[in-house]
Formats: C-alpha cells, structure tokens, sequence
C-alpha cells in the first residue's frame, strides 16, 4: 500500500468550542420517571450536572497540549488517514508496540499506560521491558477523521495498521487490543503473521464452531459460571450494537448535532462497562470522560466510528460471526473481571497459542484506562515471556 506520512499537531480552532458551549446551553433535556435512575440509560441528573461542567469548567486545551506533549503523525494510506501518536523509549532494545482501541474508546485509554511502558524503570520495571509504542486512532476514529469510501471493516483496518507499521520502520512488533481492537490484532496475526513477535489480548474472540472437537472444548461449570455475566450483559445491553450494525446514520443525526446527545449515548456504556463500586466517577475522572467524548466530537467522527459495526457486519467479519481461523503467534490473554464477555480457556487454546495467561483481580471493558499500572505491568510480563521463548 501506498503510504504519505506528514507530521500532525492539535491544533482544534476556538470557534468550534464556543460552538461545544454554546450547543450544551441549549440543551433540550428528556424527562425521566420517578425511581427509575439508570434502569432506562443514563441518568439524567447526573448527565446534566457532566454537561453543566463540560459548558463551563472544562478546560480543552489542557488537555489539547497533553497530547501535543508526544510525537504525533498523519498517515494517508490508500485514500483513508489515521492519526497516531508515536512515542519513542530512551531505552536502545525498546520493543515496538502497536496498541488498538476499539469503539467508545479512543486514544485517550492509553495516555495512562505511554510513560510505564516508555520507561519502565520509574514504575517498577527494568530497561529491557520498555516498548516503543504507536497509538493509531483507527480509520474514521478520532482526529483520523471520517472514512472516505465504503469498505473499511475490521479487516481494512488491520491492514491499513500493518501499513502504517511499516512505513515507520518497525519489521517485527507486538500488537494489542481490546474490543474491535481485539479483532484488528487478531488481523494482523493472521494475515501479518510474520510481522508480529506476539499478540496480547483484553478480549479474546474464540468462539466454538461446528468443526471443533466438542470434548475439546467442554467447559466447566467453574467457567460457565464465569461466562453467565456476559451472557446477561449481551440478554439486556447489546441495543447500540444492533442499531450501529444496521443503522448507524439515523443515529448518528442527534448526537452529531447534539453533545448533551452524544454524552448520553457514549457514557451509559462507561457506566455499564468500566469495573466499579458506586459510578464510573470513582475510577474514571470528568475530565479523562469528557476528553474521550472530544474525539468523537471534534473531529466530527461519530458516525464513521459507529460504522465499523455496519461496515464489519456486511464483509462477515463483525465480533458476532462465526470465525473458523487459527492465530499461529505467541499469544498472551489478560482476563479482567468486568469484561464484557469471558473466554474459557479450553475455547482459546482451540484457536491461538497462549503463552502468557492472567488474571486481574480489578477492571473492565477499557482496561489500560481504568487499570494502568496493571495493564502496563502485565504487558511488561508478556514481554518477559516473549523474550523467554
């Protein structure tokens, strides 16, 4: 693939967050019944009080020059951009890493894990575990900006990622993921194979199919009473997946037009899917929420971003279908207790080579933003084991 990269900085014009304020003042608000909270979605008290600070205290460009603070680039690859932050170690033997977020997400998760992985001899590491790490906003994610043409499903993606690694001079590397993340990695493993030293997965997609050996793949009751919360999650929260699947623009109308709209729609989810005791405030701040929703909506990219659902439906390779492929690079598997979904042991060993298998005893679906130093001190331990074999 023909592949440009240019240099790229933040750089969002003042107009466009006087129009954020003045949008979120105006805000027509629903009402909500009596006793309900977040029986229904989200709660309307505690969204107006998150739109009340987004209008009048939070602070932009703070965070603008946050991300400013890192080497950042714009890859235009076969018609589509991708956005990337590019963070080099000091350390010589730093291992190339390319890290994946999925949708809900954005680049924002890792902004907690660069310094651990970086530099890991500040956060309890040695030098031979720091990563050089390239943080894509995938195609239509983010400050990537919408997609251009129709085509552009989990696949594309993945292969627009092993383009953009190879323009920046990394031969061999390690991809991780979660959610479509998780789908883009397990691309790259197949089709890339050769270019990865290993693959590390948050969500592990291996689910039986007709051609397995059924007693291969036999459970225990011990994991299936592990998999029943995931299958209550997909009985009553799995909504938003069937409409992006299938009709993303109709969506896409209120809450391009609407940030109050976008904001309820986006953090029911962090509610729901981030591992918490009492709101998703208690491990995640206002700020690192809202700058979340920033990339959605300053770029203007919700809608290309919910169209990875409908546009990975259509090709046959959304997170619902049937896979029967075989991953052949070293595999590590991180388990976190509030994961949308858990993936037995016996499932993925039909399908990937698990050299490094964990278990956190906190966090969920956005697990290095809600567990940094777990996740990076995880990912340090997959490393080890790479090294070791």
């Amino acid at each position: 693939m023909k592949t440009r990269l240019r240099p790229y900085r933040i750089d969002v014009p003042e107009a466009d967050l006087i129009d954020l304020r003045e949008r979120l003042a105006k805000t027509r608000w629903p009402d909500q019944l009596a006793g309900t909270e977040w029986q229904l979605g989200t709660e309307l008290g505690w969204l107006q009080e998150v739109c009340r600070y987004w209008q009048t205290q939070y602070d932009w460009r703070a965070q603008e020059a946050h991300f400013n603070r890192y080497e950042q680039g714009m890859a235009e690859i076969d018609g589509e951009q991708i956005h990337f932050l590019h963070v080099r170690s000091a350390h010589a033997d730093a291992c190339p890493m390319v890290m994946t977020h999925g949708w809900g997400g954005s680049i924002v998760e890792f902004l907690g894990v660069i310094e651990p992985l970086t530099d890991p001899t500040r956060h309890g590491g040695r030098p031979e575990d720091a990563f050089h790490l390239v943080i894509p906003s995938m195609p239509g994610f983010g400050f990537s900006g919408p997609t251009q043409k129709p085509g552009v499903h989990v696949q594309r993606i993945a292969d627009l990622i092993a383009a953009l690694m190879g323009a920046l001079g990394y031969e061999r590397y390690i991809a991780q993921g979660g959610d479509w993340g998780a789908l883009v990695t397990r691309h790259l493993a197949e089709a890339h194979g050769d270019r990865l030293i290993g693959a590390h997965f948050t969500q592990l997609f291996a689910f039986p199919t007709e051609t397995d050996d059924p007693t291969a793949t036999a459970l225990s009751a011990d994991d299936q009473e592990r998999m029943a919360p995931g299958a209550a999650r997909a009985a009553t929260g799995t909504g938003y997946l069937a409409i992006q699947t299938t009709r993303p623009q109709s969506l896409a109308y209120g809450q391009t037009d609407s940030p109050a709209g976008l904001a309820g729609w986006m953090l029911e989810k962090f509610d729901a899917w981030v591992d918490h005791d009492g709101g998703v405030e208690t491990v995640l701040t206002r700020d690192q929420l809202l700058t979340n929703l920033m990339l959605y909506w300053l770029p203007n990219t919700v809608h290309s971003a919910a169209r990875i659902y409908y546009e990975s439906g259509i090709a046959g390779v959304h997170a619902t279908d049937p896979w029967n492929g075989k991953v052949d690079v070293p595999t590590g598997y991180t388990v976190y207790p509030n994961e949308l979904m858990y993936t037995p042991r016996p499932w993925a060993d039909q399908r990937y080579p698990i050299v490094h298998w964990a278990e956190e005893p906190r966090g969920g679906h956005f697990a290095a933003f809600e567990q940094p130093e777990a996740f990076s001190r995880d990912l340090r331990r997959f490393r080890q084991v790479l090294r070791g074999s």
